[in-house]
């Protein structure tokens, strides 16, 4: 019954309910918008990453500010201290790779630029027990889009 009732109210354009940001904490906005970027609601993945900047960018402006380079070999609850600007980097990769499979390629370049040129020191923790680097990742899509443009 409830899905007919979601369906019917999709069909009429009335707006559904908005999405649940939680304690809004970066950390619960991130985990949110990657479940929501994996479950193909790309909505609610924006919905998120927007929360979340909106939130901690400027928090996470000032943790980037502090690094020089990243320190080798760092233990993990040293780089976890950056919170904001590890979520903030995390969530303009979501959000370049929803905008991406949305078809949205300038919006997608927009963000993965800003995390590159802004939040080049952003980490994400890998629940396989390893960090990544979204700005890295980010290079590799933006030479991606470059490299489809020009086909």
């Amino acid at each position: 019954m409830k899905k007919l009732i979601i369906a019917a109210l999709a069909m009429s354009g009335l707006a559904l309910a908005a999405p649940d940001f939680g304690d809004h904490k970066s950390e619960t906005l991130t985990t949110k918008a990657w479940k929501a970027h994996g479950a193909g609601n790309a909505e609610d993945a924006l919905a998120y990453t927007a929360k979340c900047l909106e939130l901690y960018e400027a928090e996470a402006k000032k943790m980037q500010a502090a690094l020089k380079e990243l320190p080798a070999n760092e233990p993990k609850e040293e780089t976890f201290k950056r919170w904001a600007l590890n979520d903030v980097g995390t969530c303009l990769f979501i959000k370049g790779e929803v905008l991406l499979k949305k078809g949205d390629k300038k919006g997608a370049k927009e963000a993965l630029s800003k995390l590159v040129g802004e939040f080049k020191f952003a980490q994400c923790w890998d629940e396989k027990g390893w960090f990544w680097k979204p700005a890295d990742a980010a290079k590799q899509k933006l030479v991606e889009l470059e490299f489809d443009e020009k086909k």
